[in-house]
Parts: C-alpha cells; sequence; structure tokens
C-alpha cells in the first residue's frame, strides 16, 4: 500500500465567522493597493520631471544662439554668459558644503550618541527650527549684519594669504563691505545644516544596537564603536543627507541675491568685491526687466541648472548603490 501524501491544512484565523484564507486574501488586497499607489506616485514624479525638462527645452532652446548683443556687454555667446554663474553656483554651494557637513554630522553624532536625553531632544528640536526660517530672512541677516561681521576676517585672510602662490588668487582684494561669495557661501551653510542633520540623525540613530553593543563589548571605545559601526552602516544616508543639501544650496535664490555683490567678472577671489553670481539668482534679477530674447537665455539657463542638479542625484544614486553593494558583499 502506498501512503497518502498528507493534506495541508489551510491556517485558521480564530474566528468562525471568517473563512479560513480571510487573512492571505485580506493581505494580497492590501499588498496590491498598495504597490498601484506607489506605482502612481513614482510615475507623478516622473511625469513631473519629464514635463519641466520638456517646457524648459522648449523655451529655452533658442536662447543657446542668440545675437552677441542679447547677452550684454560680458559675454558674446551663450557659453560665455553661463560660464561665470556656474562658477558662482558651484563656488557658493561648495564653500557650504565645507563648512556645513563636518558640523552637521558632529551635530547629528553628538545627539544621536553623546549628549542626554535631556540636551538631545531640545537640540534637535532648535535645528529642526532653523529649516523653517524663509530664504529671505537669512538674506536680510547675511547682508545687513553677517556681512559687516566678516570684515576684520576678509582683511585677515587677504593679509595672511594674499601673497601665497596658490591662495593668493582665492583671498586677493577684500571686499570692504564684506558681501562676497564667501559670505554668501556662509549664509548657505546655515540654511542647508539642518537638512544635512536631520538626515544624518535619523541614519545615525537607526544603527542596529546589538552591532553597537558587540563593539563595545569586544572592547572597543565609543569612538572606535561609532567608527565600526556607525559609519558603514550610515554611510548611504550620508551620501543622501550631503547631496540633498548640495541641491538646496545649487537652486537657493534669495539669500544668494541679497547677500552677494553681484558681477560678470570670472574672478576666484572669494573675498572680492564683485564676483559671479549664481544662476537661480541671475534669473531673479534680470527675470523682471527682460525682454523676449532675453527671457529666452534665462530659460536656457535654467535647463542648464536643471541639468546639473539632475547629474548630481544621479551622481550620488551611483555612489549610494556602489556603497550598498559593497556592504552586501
Amino acid at each position: 500500500m502506498t501512503a497518502r501524501p498528507a493534506e495541508r491544512t489551510a491556517p485558521t484565523t480564530g474566528r468562525p465567522d471568517l473563512p479560513a484564507d480571510w487573512t492571505s486574501v485580506r493581505g494580497g488586497v492590501g499588498d496590491r493597493i498598495f504597490a498601484g499607489g506607489a506605482l502612481a506616485a513614482g510615475l507623478t514624479i516622473l511625469a513631473a520631471l519629464a514635463g519641466v525638462f520638456v517646457f524648459l527645452l522648449a523655451k529655452g532652446a533658442t536662447g543657446f544662439g542668440k545675437p552677441s548683443e542679447v547677452y550684454g556687454p560680458h559675454a558674446e555667446s551663450f557659453l560665455g554668459y553661463v560660464f561665470p554663474l556656474l562658477v558662482g553656483t558651484f563656488t557658493a554651494s561648495a564653500i557650504a558644503l565645507v563648512i556645513a557637513v563636518p558640523l552637521a554630522f558632529g551635530i547629528a553624532l553628538v545627539i544621536s550618541h553623546y549628549a542626554p536625553r535631556w540636551l538631545s531632544a531640545p537640540a534637535a528640536f532648535v535645528i529642526d527650527l532653523l529649516a523653517a526660517v524663509p530664504s529671505v530672512v537669512y538674506g536680510l541677516w547675511g547682508a545687513f549684519f553677517l556681512a559687516r561681521q566678516l570684515v576684520p576676517m576678509h582683511e585677515w585672510l587677504h593679509a595672511t594669504f594674499g601673497g601665497w602662490p596658490v591662495l593668493g588668487a582665492l583671498f586677493g582684494e577684500p571686499n570692504t563691505a564684506g558681501r562676497s561669495i564667501l559670505t554668501a557661501g556662509i549664509v548657505l551653510a546655515v540654511m542647508i545644516l539642518p537638512i544635512i542633520t536631520a538626515i544624518t540623525r535619523e541614519v545615525f540613530s537607526r544603527t542596529p544596537r546589538l552591532h553597537e553593543e558587540a563593539a563595545l563589548a569586544l572592547g572597543a571605545t565609543r569612538w572606535e564603536m561609532i567608527r565600526m559601526t556607525v559609519f558603514p552602516y550610515a554611510r548611504s544616508g550620508m551620501v543622501s543627507a550631503v547631496m540633498l543639501g548640495l541641491g538646496r544650496a545649487l537652486g537657493e535664490t534669495m539669500a544668494v541675491t541679497m547677500v552677494l555683490s553681484v558681477g560678470f567678472d570670472l574672478s576666484w577671489n572669494i573675498i572680492a568685491q564683485s564676483s559671479p553670481t549664481s544662476i537661480a539668482a541671475n534669473i531673479a534679477l534680470k527675470y523682471k526687466e527682460r525682454s523676449a530674447d532675453m527671457l529666452e537665455v534665462l530659460v536656457a539657463t535654467g535647463l542648464v541648472l536643471f541639468l546639473l542638479t539632475f547629474l548630481v542625484n544621479f551622481a550620488a544614486r551611483w555612489v549610494i548603490g556602489r556603497s550598498e553593494r559593497r556592504m552586501a558583499r
């Protein structure tokens, strides 16, 4: 005689008034609804991005080849017009990242692993409040208070490093009013600080507790535990936080417009009297008094900024994916 195969019994729900497969049916419907909603949200975002790109390309394509008089006295072609703006955008954003990233990582680490609870919660609240301050307020603060306070620092940088072979190009003749690209970068650093801090704080706090306790049990100091467990686990989140802060710095308009003494002279002097402004600030300044041809040029510069931010985010996703693949090995 052959043994009959064992019959599989359906899981019971514990309630006689419901069918045995009620739980699985309910979960399947919920999963399908969630998957459909997530897919619709993702496609909506992609459609919005594609719509913005198509609009910028359609309205700004003709701005790449305008006559030389359209670009003004400082440039004869679109490349000559947009290149100083790119330099100003990258310079201000780089200064902001150099100042904000170490501070943000340090503050996030103190809040998540060093400070007691009675201090970490208010500190996190205060940092998060900085993100709610409008950019106009930062611009007013930078233009009318911070710029004057930084004049002695500008003079000291010029007196100390102005004669050096390489640093002399960065710290040349200072701005007597303090409204330089360095001041704009410091204001941007304050603006992106809460964004980077909030994200890295959450990533640091979600490090598996067992990993931290295992490192401490093996004799590691607190810093060694953080270096061996927290930083590797949070690497992708740290990169994401920095890229989000960079995106905010690249697209900031009002703060840079109000702080910076606008000019088109291509100079690497970050404390100069006249520095190239950013693309976003230039659009805000020129939009009100633009002609039809200049409007197309401004839209073309907006397209350049859009592609620039897209490439930055694409590079960030590549770095994050590479880090995750390395951690999975």
